[in-house]
């Protein structure tokens, strides 16, 4: 039987097919289950830097005080709230670590790069095989320029690959004016790995309430064409391995990733779609189609797509191409 092992977060991974931060992490029982149908690596439900300001203002608008510059302030966040939600962060990545034996990986969601940092060490010590920073800067303010936005996502991992000895791993989106150049400048920075792309939660608009909404939570089995391309694109062209993230619901969306180039794939909606024993369903897949190719490794047929010069490369850069599959 073909064997599907990979590497990603700078471990070897049994299987390409990685359970990506979401709350089906959050649980030691959902990982334990995750390890006995086969994933390669669980990455942790993130801690997000805005929810912990949430949990803050709430308290202290309960208290009576908003004054973000008063000691009490800084006090409560700084020994109450982020430590008791990293005591309990750090003891789920222990308590995984004993339970199950496959990397389980940290995951920090961060806007800024000053508070999160003191934190990476702990994770470390905690037993964290690898840290997944998970960078968004909407770029939305139109006073800021695109350079500082980007001077954030370089600034934080300086920051933490300084602090830690495991591998760090970055997910971001695709919002940046010349991706492929901030790609290829991020894979510079040490950095083990890049996901390719966040699908952060959209808002939408319910016009009988005439409120904002959430928009559809899960993501949908076509939305891997974005990530897809720029996988291919930035294959063999970047410093570190890549995955690719949204919309891989199935065994031939995964292949496809692999054939341009990915290292692993990110799964979360297949997961609370299907159940948590869909990825022994997604491994078993990989590999008969493999025994199908006569493929014995991933190696084998990893990044045959985006071969420079080949006319499948060149499919991946060009955009106005219909007339060269045929007509709509």
């Amino acid at each position: 039987m073909a064997d599907i092992k990979t590497k990603f977060f700078g471990k070897e991974l049994t299987s390409p097919v990685v359970a990506a931060s979401c709350g089906l992490t959050n649980s030691l029982d959902n990982i334990k289950k995750m390890a006995a149908h086969g994933v390669g690596a669980v990455v942790l439900k993130s801690l997000f830097e805005e929810e912990i300001y949430h949990e803050l203002n709430q308290e202290l608008a309960l208290r009576g005080n908003l004054d973000h510059s008063t000691d009490e302030y800084m006090d409560y966040f700084d020994y109450i709230i982020k430590e008791e939600n990293l005591k309990n962060y750090t003891k789920l990545i222990s308590d995984a670590k004993k339970a199950v034996d496959l990397p389980i990986v940290a995951s920090i969601n961060c806007v800024s790069s000053a508070e999160w940092v003191s934190f990476t060490k702990k994770i470390e010590s905690a037993g964290a095989d690898a840290l997944e920073l998970n960078l968004f800067v909407i770029p939305s303010n139109a006073e800021r320029t695109s350079a500082l936005n980007e001077q954030f996502y370089f600034e934080t991992i300086q920051k933490v690959i300084e602090k830690v000895d495991i591998p760090v791993s970055i997910k971001i989106s695709h919002y940046f004016s010349n991706l492929a150049k901030m790609v290829g400048d991020l894979s510079k920075t040490g950095v083990s790995d890049i996901t390719l792309f966040n699908r952060f939660y959209m808002p939408d608009v319910d016009i009988d309430k005439e409120e904002i909404v959430g928009a559809q939570v899960l993501s949908s089995n076509n939305e891997y064409v974005v990530p897809l391309r720029w996988v291919a694109l930035m294959n063999g062209k970047v410093d570190c391995n890549l995955a690719g993230t949204t919309g891989i619901h199935d065994v031939a969306t995964m292949v496809k990733f692999l054939l341009a180039g990915a290292n692993a794939v990110q799964v979360c909606s297949a997961i609370y779609k299907n159940g948590i024993d869909y990825i022994e369903i997604l491994n078993k897949g990989l590999q008969s189609w493999m025994d199908e190719k006569g493929y014995q490794s991933i190696n084998d047929f990893r990044g045959k797509l985006t071969i420079p010069g080949s006319e499948n490369a060149q499919a991946f850069e060009r955009v106005q191409f219909m007339k060269h599959y045929g007509e709509y």
